[in-house]
């Protein structure tokens, strides 16, 4: 006679054993997926601009949603030609949505705001600009943090700011930047007085070299030539040979 319990024991092994493998199957993709997300590798960006170049580091692993929505950007052509449209010094640097006469460019739909990916709005990091209330309004736009500035973290509407990079190299072109005199141009506020245009946005394939160039000189101030000096007038009266 058999042993029931042996028997269940067996039966339950055999039908665990087929459910099993093909639940890790199905769970497996999952997994690949976070470790993917967890192990991208960071994409760095060289930002030109009229005032100089700014090199950033963009966090693919923790932004994703905002790195590939900023990358999809850059590789259309679409912020050049754009501007620097807000500058509010101590504060943020904000572009990349007008052309120098303040007309909006057309964007995509909005995405997904990623503010609770655990990095902080501080000197230096570039977010997601985006609509007030709106937390998943931000399309093109995005801002440059000129200070430590952790309470765009804080859900003040709803949600925060979404970080998804940082400047690893030309810090005095923000600076540079964040010091143009501003003023109110077509009823927006904080507008450069000078046009501050983003020539163009490369994706990069290492980190910036050491020597890369940064800050551009302001160009150099033609003196005017000192006119020629006339001949000198004749002698009064006359004299012989």
């Amino acid at each position: 006679m058999f042993n029931i319990n042996l028997v269940n024991s067996r039966r339950a092994f055999i039908v665990a054993a087929l459910v099993i493998p093909p639940l890790v199957a199905l769970c497996a993709p999952f997994a690949v997926a976070q470790e993917a997300t967890k192990q991208a590798a960071p994409v760095y960006v060289a930002m030109t601009t009229t005032k100089g170049t700014i090199y950033l580091e963009l966090n693919a692993a923790k932004a994703p949603i905002s790195v590939e929505n900023f990358t999809a950007y850059a590789k259309e052509g679409y912020y050049n030609g754009t501007i620097f449209h807000r500058v509010i010094k101590s504060f943020m640097i904000q572009g990349g949505g007008f052309i120098a006469d303040l007309g909006q460019k057309t964007t995509k739909a909005g995405i997904k705001n990623e503010w609770t990916n655990g990095l902080s709005n501080g000197l230096g990091t570039i977010s997601m600009a985006r609509q007030g209330g709106r937390a998943d309004s931000a399309t093109s736009q995005f801002f440059i943090n000129t200070a430590d500035n952790k309470m765009l973290d804080d859900p003040r509407d709803g949600a925060g700011y979404a970080v998804f990079g940082q400047v690893i190299k030309g810090m005095d072109v923000v600076e540079a930047i964040e010091a143009v005199p501003t003023g109110v141009n077509k009823g927006m506020l904080d507008v450069p007085k000078e046009t501050i245009m983003i020539e163009s946005v490369v994706i990069m394939k290492a980190p910036p070299a050491a020597d890369a160039p940064t800050l551009r000189a302001p160009p150099a101030a033609v003196t005017p030539a000192a006119p020629a000096t006339p001949p000198a007038p004749p002698a009064s009266g006359t004299t012989k040979p």
